[in-house]
């Protein structure tokens, strides 16, 4: 076992440092900000791409896991302004007896965490979008937001929509209410649906699984929040009881 005393004085000292961070944005107001700014606040940018620290908050992730062929990668676009997320998609699937349905791509933000590696979630009740800029090839990507789970068998649930691209040299602003996004879990759209908890995001991500084999690529500029007072929808979906009593 290779213990450094040394580099285990330098880690608690930036936990420290993380953790006053913390208590300070904590007494200015929620996550930071000023509590008249927040209640204000009608727009916030979470995630942009300008230099390799930012796109080190970023997993990437395909069927290579599973024993695929597709292939991603991700890194800074031409001007060092934006992520562009490229590859190879194959649906072909391993021979190894058990795997039926193979060809996906995905790209996930890390989780946040707080001192001494806690687990933190992002509040985003003060808003009801998603609001992207992104640049694409035409294909249809599954936008995924997780949240933290209640209870241990929801682990694998998460909210999905679908954005489609037009290709192109043509930038598109997407914007996304919240209300559109379904609950799946495993890939399954459960019949049980219910809002997404905004109190509880834990991350985001995008999947890309058309079936189309060959070369894709979605170039993202930044990704942010909006509060749109147009908006009034709460859930686009139909909510009922199952199995209901008499």
């Amino acid at each position: 076992m290779n213990f450094s005393f040394e580099k285990g004085v330098d880690g608690i000292k930036k936990h420290f440092g993380v953790l006053k961070k913390e208590l300070v944005d904590h007494w200015k107001g929620p996550e930071g900000y000023r509590f008249d700014e927040y209640l204000l606040e009608q727009t916030r940018v979470v995630w942009e791409f300008r230099s390799q620290k930012d796109l080190d908050e970023w997993v990437i992730s395909s069927d290579v896991e599973i024993g695929g062929k597709s292939e991603a990668y991700l890194k800074l676009g031409k001007n060092n302004q934006t992520a562009l997320l490229y590859g190879t998609l194959n649906t072909e699937a391993p021979r190894d007896g058990e795997t039926e349905y193979s060809g996906y791509c995905a790209m996930r933000a890390k989780l946040p965490k707080g001192a001494f590696e806690r687990k933190k979630y992002y509040d985003w009740s003060n808003f009801n979008s998603l609001y992207l800029r992104i640049r694409g090839d035409g294909r249809p990507w599954m936008i995924n937001i997780y949240t933290n789970p209640y209870f241990s068998h929801q682990k694998d649930d998460l909210y999905n929509y679908f954005i489609f691209t037009r290709g192109g040299p043509y930038w598109q602003e997407i914007k996304i209410p919240f209300s559109k996004f379904f609950l799946s879990s495993r890939g399954r759209i459960q019949d049980d649906q219910h809002p997404l908890w905004l109190d509880k995001i834990s991350t985001v991500g995008f999947t890309l699984g058309d079936k189309a084999d060959g070369p894709f690529q979605l170039e993202i500029d930044f990704i942010g929040l909006l509060n749109d007072r147009a908006h009034t929808e709460e859930f686009a979906y139909e909510t009922y009881e199952r199995n209901p009593k008499v």
